[in-house]
């Protein structure tokens, strides 16, 4: 492959697990050449939960007012 297009084009046929592991793959390959890379975020299941459910609600009165 020599195109990022084709790359990602590729990338969209694999499966949640092969996506993983190329994800996984390619922060490797970048803390190897020393990029620096944001620190994984450990954010709790209760507080996503909230955030959908504020973001649902507000859906729901968005299409209440349309």
């Amino acid at each position: 492959m020599s195109s990022l297009l084709e790359i990602e084009e590729a990338a969209d046929v694999l499966s949640i697990e092969e996506k993983k592991e190329l994800v996984a793959f390619l922060l490797t390959r970048l803390r190897c050449v020393g990029d620096e890379l944001p620190p994984v975020r450990d954010i709790p299941k209760e507080t996503i939960d909230k955030w959908v459910a504020d973001d649902e609600e507000g859906y729901r009165k968005f299409l209440a007012g349309a």
